[in-house]
């Protein structure tokens, strides 16, 4: 990973996460333990905050920012997918942000509530604890099962060991 100190804002990142070396963290950056950042991602605490607590994905080529002085809050066991953008929001706990989706400026995702593939959620907009929300602007479609949790508690904890199994890999 490539870490700055950017006018006297230092990331600190925890000793049982793993981030890939193309992957870019800049300023007040506060990454929890076991935490996964994929490559490509860049997450930015350049004039706002990011905080990234324990048991989180962030997949590859992720940009997680915030405004001036505002923050951004990844609580524990949430997956922002692949090429998604999260800008001073809030995702709750075992929250999921799809492939290429927008969760902008003050908004909020409910815990175990699911962002869908491409979907855009606008300014200021929350999307309730266990709801689907899709579409561009998005809009709950529907609410999540308990054999839905059962499954994506199974997939969390794989990327979970991502944070320790990485540290084994080897550049051919």
């Amino acid at each position: 990973m490539t870490v700055y100190e950017f006018e006297g804002r230092k990331p600190s990142i925890g000793m049982n996460s793993f981030a890939f070396e193309n992957s870019t963290i800049i300023g007040d950056v506060r990454i929890g333990e076991y935490v996964w950042i994929g490559p490509g991602a860049v997450i930015r605490g350049d004039y706002g905050t990011i905080v990234i607590d324990d048991y989180t994905a962030i997949e590859d080529n992720c940009v997680i920012h915030a405004r001036p002085g505002e923050t951004t809050t990844i609580e524990k066991h949430v997956t922002v997918g692949h090429l998604s953008t999260v800008h001073t929001a809030t995702l709750r706990q075992w929250s999921i942000v799809g492939m290429g989706a927008t969760v902008s400026d003050f908004s909020e995702i409910g815990e175990w509530a699911v962002v869908a593939e491409g979907a855009v959620v606008k300014s200021g907009t929350k999307i309730a604890p266990e709801s689907i929300a899709a579409g561009v602007p998005a809009s709950v479609i529907g609410r999540i099962s308990q054999d839905y949790k059962k499954l994506w508690t199974d997939y969390k904890a794989n990327y979970n060991s991502f944070a320790s199994r990485y540290r084994e890999l080897k550049k051919l």
